[in-house]
């Protein structure tokens, strides 16, 4: 099997020199991936303490500082876009890349910024409506000549998309862990599905959920990426594990057992069982999710060590994706 290894990177904390170097940096190293967030204030919330690029216009710097690995956000909320727009950017990073960008849109979490900045935060059910009428609409903007929609969010008549993408198929991911209505959606319209800190136990369970959904839609589940974001907390030795343990407890709060449980909170040593367990449990890419400061060592022991480990096992056959049953 492929097994895709990427890296999330939170566009906070950072100058936009040191971001572009660490992008150059991942590329040259040979990771499969590497995406932004969609946020204007920090992740977790702080109130809008700490310095945050904006996800779209990071994403054409990001575009243009690399040459092999695909990138994408890791999602686009579909309130802060009409989806319309978002088409007509991914096809023009498409176009950047030559063909290696990919679409995430999600129904959005970050209450505290979209009130900040003025935007309607409606209830859970409505922003997933969105999200239904958004997949959609996007779908078919980027593969019709000419588009006319009229749902109940988002409409267009007679829209073009031209050019076209690079790719005959831009992949839309869909985010999120909702198993009754946001994982029907992936079955629906998602090339992919994208969790982000979730346990191996859960992300395994979710997985087979998707699974039913699939079959319930009667569409082949093997056809849906399935990619698991784990928080980047290696800890050189166990006393800087202790430490990352700590700073988890701090940034997270109430929700840091959650997040330890999705969470690269391990040692070197460990490190490669932890992200075998997530392929056995069904993922097809898994991405650490960087969020400065790090220390660049255990990055660096990522890159040369941990990731060339992880591919060696897969490549050898002794780990195998989970089958849809």
């Amino acid at each position: 099997m492929a097994l895709s290894l990427g890296v999330h990177v939170g566009q906070q904390n950072m100058s936009m020199s040191d971001m572009r170097a660490l992008w150059r940096k991942l590329d040259t190293a040979g990771v499969d991936w590497i995406s932004a967030w969609d946020h204007f204030y920090e992740a977790p919330p702080k109130n809008g303490t700490e310095p945050h690029f904006e996800a779209l216009a990071t994403l054409g710097a990001l575009a243009a500082e690399t040459t092999h690995a695909r990138i994408g956000c890791l999602v686009f909320y579909v309130g802060y876009r009409n989806p319309a727009l978002l088409a007509k950017a991914a096809t023009t990073l498409d176009h950047i890349t030559n063909g290696r960008f990919e679409l995430g849109i999600g129904a959005g979490w970050h209450i505290w910024e979209a009130t900040a900045y003025g935007y309607a935060f409606p209830d859970i059910g409505t922003r997933l409506d969105m999200l239904d009428e958004a997949a959609q609409l996007i779908r078919r903007l980027l593969t019709e000549e000419r588009t006319t929609f009229n749902g109940k969010h988002f409409q267009t008549v007679d829209a073009s998309c031209l050019p076209a993408p690079v790719q005959a198929n831009l992949p839309i991911w869909i985010g999120g862990v909702g198993e009754k209505r946001t994982l029907k959606i992936v079955a629906d319209h998602a090339d992919g599905w994208n969790a982000a800190y979730l346990s191996v136990d859960e992300f395994g369970r979710l997985n087979q959920v998707l699974d039913q959904w699939c079959e319930e839609e009667q569409r082949d589940p093997a056809t849906v990426k399935r990619a698991a974001n784990i928080m980047f907390n290696l800890g050189l030795d166990e006393a800087d594990l202790a430490r990352q343990r700590e700073r988890l407890k701090a940034d997270w709060g109430n929700a840091s057992e959650r997040v330890a449980g999705g969470a690269l909170l391990c040692t070197p040593d460990r490190a490669v069982e932890r992200v075998l367990d997530y392929v056995q449990a069904g993922a097809d890419e898994v991405n650490i999710a960087l969020r400065a400061p790090w220390h660049p060592e255990a990055l660096d022991a990522w890159l040369n060590d941990i990731m060339p480990a992880v591919r060696a096992e897969v490549g050898s056959a002794k780990i195998q994706r989970k089958v849809p049953q």
